[in-house]
């Protein structure tokens, strides 16, 4: 089967940059997304998220003529859904951007087209985009779905799109023979294929995998706080062992992935996901933990000096070096403070402003702020002098 033209739904973090990479690949590219400002800005050859090369891959794609952003779909090859799938009160899984997407598209299909989930979804999500397409009056049988889950990490994500290995899991195993053709022509990592629901559960595996090493670095630092041991020496110590691996503690997890997917195994899983739910509350916790602990510093300064003091929250997105706020702990712990009246002073080199928070550049925070927090490692934090500061590093700035 010859793949010409693809229609992607979704331009964001995963979207945008796949869509780019098939364009610069001489894919035709007809890219959807509801945010008519998003389309404006691909359109134009600009990006509206930061991540290293994107920049370049769209403005080249834009120009060449292969890569066109829109409200709607079109005919296509192929259509890849690339949506967000947060989830609703009480962590149940949220598909509707899933099942949207998927209605959107069912007049625009054709017998022989290829349908690719790439958003990561409860078990069993790829077999309910057949029933909608089914319902909407599609031939499932004359069409090939599948679900392909993507692993990229954000700062990387030109690079690993094409290195990484990726899971291929079809509706049939006919549709898993013929999407792992499609990647093929543009990843050079090992393409696995396996059935639908093994691809959904493999992803959510993967991110609760993390979940879980995240939620033992994030208590080993409390505890070590409680026991006045130097949580970074500890654990670089302890990783001298051959076969011991600890993470690096932090304000929490944050992201569209690791904060979010362990909820749906829990919610599907009930009491037999105990150690998922666990290590889900222990991030969560971990947050509540730090900002508690700025509390009690911003506290003790305000007995000592009789005035509040100006804090300076380094860091809003949820990761060092982007600008990717989903889910982010630290922009959880900024706005909470703010919620209760205390000075803060918010840094985030990756974004120029922000609804909530007023955005101001480094060099001013730490001339204002009495007390520095330091909540994600960004690069331009490292090595600042901060003499007549009291400072609290969550993320081991300098270690």
């Amino acid at each position: 089967m010859v793949c010409k033209k693809v229609c992607v739904i979704g331009l964001g973090y995963i979207g945008l940059p796949t869509a780019a990479l098939l364009a610069n690949r001489n894919y035709v590219v007809h890219g959807v997304d509801v945010q008519e400002h998003v389309v404006n800005t691909i359109n134009r050859g600009e990006i509206h998220i930061v991540e290293p090369e994107l920049y370049t891959f769209v403005k080249l794609a834009v120009q060449s003529g292969n890569l066109r952003a829109s409200l709607v779909p079109d005919y296509a090859d192929v259509f890849i859904i690339a949506v967000p799938t947060p989830f609703h009160e009480n962590h149940v899984p949220n598909i509707d951007y899933v099942i949207s997407a998927t209605k959107s598209i069912i007049k625009y299909i054709k017998p022989g087209n290829i349908i690719i989930l790439e958003s990561t979804s409860p078990v069993g999500t790829t077999y309910k985009m057949e029933q909608i397409l089914k319902e909407g009056g599609v031939d499932v049988n004359s069409i090939y779905i599948a679900y392909c889950p993507e692993r990229v990490l954000p700062g990387y994500i030109m690079k690993e799109l094409i290195e990484n290995d990726r899971i291929v899991g079809g509706n049939t195993a006919k549709a898993s023979q013929l999407v792992k053709d499609f990647y093929t022509t543009f990843v050079s990592g090992e393409i696995m294929i396996t059935d639908s629901r093994t691809a959904e559960m493999a992803k959510l595996v993967e991110n609760s995998y993390r979940d879980v090493n995240i939620a033992f670095a994030n208590e080993l630092s409390i505890l070590c706080d409680k026991f006045q041991i130097n949580v970074w020496e500890l654990i670089k110590l302890t990783n001298h062992h051959p076969r011991v691996k600890i993470l690096q503690p932090s304000a929490g997890v944050g992201g569209h992935c690791i904060a979010v997917d362990p909820w749906f195994i829990v919610h599907a899983g009930g009491e037999d996901a105990k150690l998922i739910k666990q290590a889900r509350l222990v991030n969560n916790g971990k947050t509540e933990w730090v900002f508690r602990k700025i509390k009690s510093l911003a506290s003790d300064f305000e007995n000592k000096n009789n005035r509040k003091p100006v804090i300076a929250c380094m860091g809003l997105a949820f990761k060092p070096n982007i600008d990717d706020l989903r889910e982010s702990p630290a922009l959880d712990i900024t706005t909470k403070l703010i919620n209760e009246n205390y000075s803060i002073i918010a840094v985030e080199p990756n974004i120029s402003h922000h609804t909530k928070v007023k955005i101001v550049a480094i060099e001013e925070a730490i001339v204002k702020a009495d007390i520095v927090v330091f909540l994600v490692a960004h690069e331009q934090f490292k090595n600042l002098s901060l003499v007549g500061k009291i400072v609290f590093d969550i993320c081991g700035i300098n270690q």
